[in-house]
């Protein structure tokens, strides 16, 4: 069965390394997503800002940031390489401001192997 990876990344420095080792490790691609959660939203909300503030130039003026990695893989020994890989860059996910990796069961994938246009 193939399993989708979730990893939130709280330290923007520490992804050029994941992702490389995700590579190493057998994803077979992964999509990157800028993200920010709610926490570091609140933490960043200051009493002198407009009423109504351009959330762009809000985002743009502080680094609120995550990113959040993800990559469909089909098999335990593959998953668990890149788990282990995951965890040796960015540390225990039980400690705090690390971020937060999950696996989610994926019954079925399409598009996960491409073929050229020529094999068909």
């Amino acid at each position: 069965m193939a399993h989708m990876l979730v990893c939130v990344l709280n330290n923007l420095e520490q992804c050029p390394d994941i992702l490389d080792a995700w590579e190493a490790a057998g994803a077979p691609g992964v999509t990157i997503l800028e993200s920010t959660g709610l926490g570091r939203v609140r933490s960043a909300v200051r009493d002198d800002l407009p009423l109504l503030p351009s959330l762009r130039d809000f985002f743009a003026s502080q680094e609120l940031h995550h990113r959040t990695l993800f990559t469909v893989i089909e098999d335990e020994a593959s998953l668990e390489q890149v788990i282990a890989a995951t965890e040796h860059i960015a540390g225990d996910f039980s400690r705090h401001h690390t971020g937060l990796l999950f696996v989610v069961p994926v019954s079925r994938v399409l598009g996960l192997e491409k073929r050229d246009p020529e094999e068909t």
